[in-house]
């Protein structure tokens, strides 16, 4: 009998090896299709299968899978996303050639676009901000005047932050937008920015699979004008009602965008009008987001999505009610890596259930003001809030780096 595979179209850093474990406890063989194997450290450090190709490029990933079902008894076909949600519409159409289960292609595709997104989200009543789409600096200009500054700036397509930024002034808005304009390009199409109303509020996350809200976390974000995270919990701190609200808007979206099937994170603020969606991802949220789930409820969410790939039936139900928490780990300014210290202390408090490094000693430091910015994370679980955030601040107190910054020019 042939060997089960699944397959994983790119791979991603933050996740990916979480996938690559729960496909192997579930008896399943991984191999990864990818343009760059070695962009995913994991494949190499755990000697995976990886096939090198070009993952844009649909009938090619085609004869590949036809290839391999001549060893294999391909169960299933699942994607990642990076900096877009590419890889995700592709595993989709791979999934409608070989009639195996899978999300509906067009569906990610709207997705993808945010502009597309929002106007789906307007049309069926849904709460998001003002918004409009640009091609060039007038355009720009023009967006931000009618909805009125402060406004965000972002790609229309793209993912983690990539590009977004608040801009509070005229000339913050010019430079960002010539920014944009003049090739931090997310697709080779011609680019195009959404110029957006700043909701302001806390933000939420609700995590979903197919049309259950599996949880709704908190999270905080670093210093404007950039969006970084430092740090989520699970749950958030919601009356009944809000947390009503918030999982009554995540159906609708759902709705509107055609997203009936697998993963879908849904992020929020919550403003004077009550949940304004910020955006609707067709996808599992990145790290540390799977792990909080399982730490909080018992999920597994990653081995719940690989069941419904390959054709089984998931179970969503929760097995322990306590609050996780993670903190990420941002440096205060650009430089070299000289070295870490207190990793392995924090890692030795109890309640602390992992601390990750993104990044090794003498590694350079470029600030881009998105996730790339992380180099690392704690987290922590425990029965209660305030033990959960006590315990986080005693881990991260122990840790310590050094940065050199670079030399100045000319020095």
């Amino acid at each position: 009998m042939a060997q089960r595979a699944l397959i994983l179209v790119e791979g991603h850093n933050g996740i990916g090896l979480l996938y690559v474990k729960a496909a192997q406890r579930l008896g399943l063989h991984p191999i990864t299709l990818s343009a760059d194997p070695a962009r995913y450290d994991y494949l190499a450090a755990e000697r995976r299968e990886v096939i090198r190709i070009d993952t844009d490029n649909l009938d090619s990933l085609i004869r590949e899978c036809s290839r391999l079902h001549a060893t294999y008894d391909i169960a299933g076909i699942t994607g990642f996303s990076g900096e877009d949600e590419s890889a995700c519409v592709t595993a989709g159409k791979l999934c409608r050639h070989f009639e195996l289960p899978g999300p509906n292609p067009p569906s990610i595709e709207r997705c993808c676009d945010k502009f597309s997104q929002r106007q789906l989200l307007t049309e069926a009543g849904v709460p998001v901000p003002a918004y409009r789409v640009a091609a060039n600096a007038r355009e720009v200009e023009s967006a931000a005047a009618q909805i009125g500054l402060p406004v965000i700036l972002k790609p229309a397509e793209g993912s983690g932050s990539v590009g977004v930024r608040l801009c509070r002034t005229a000339d913050e808005l010019a430079e960002h937008a010539t920014r944009l304009l003049g090739g931090q390009r997310i697709s080779e199409s011609p680019p195009r920015i959404l110029v957006e109303e700043f909701a302001q509020g806390p933000y939420y996350c609700a995590e979903i699979m197919g049309d259950e809200v599996i949880g709704i976390y908190a999270g905080e974000f670093g210093p404007q004008p950039h969006f970084v995270f430092r740090e989520f919990t699970l749950p958030a701190q919601l009356t009944k009602d809000e947390h009503k609200r918030i999982a009554d808007v995540s159906l609708s979206c759902l709705r509107a965008l055609g997203l009936n099937w697998g993963p879908t994170n849904i992020e929020f603020r919550w403003t004077k009008h009550g949940p304004i969606v910020i955006e609707v991802n067709p996808r599992l949220g990145g790290a540390p987001g799977p792990q909080l789930i399982q730490l909080a409820y018992g999920i597994d969410q990653i081995t719940e999505h690989i069941k419904l790939v390959i054709g089984d039936e998931s179970n969503l139900r929760r097995r322990r009610s306590h609050t996780a928490a993670a903190r990420f780990l941002v440096p205060d300014r650009d430089g070299t890596l000289d070295w870490i210290r207190g990793d392995n202390q924090a890692a030795a408090v109890s309640g602390v259930s992992e601390v990750k490094w993104y990044i090794e000693p003498k590694t350079p430091i470029v600030r881009k003001g998105d996730y790339r910015d992380w180099i690392g994370y704690v987290i922590a679980t425990s029965p209660s809030l305030s033990q959960t955030e006590a315990i986080l601040q005693r881990a991260v107190d122990l840790i310590d780096c050094s940065i050199t910054p670079f030399p100045a020019l000319g020095e």
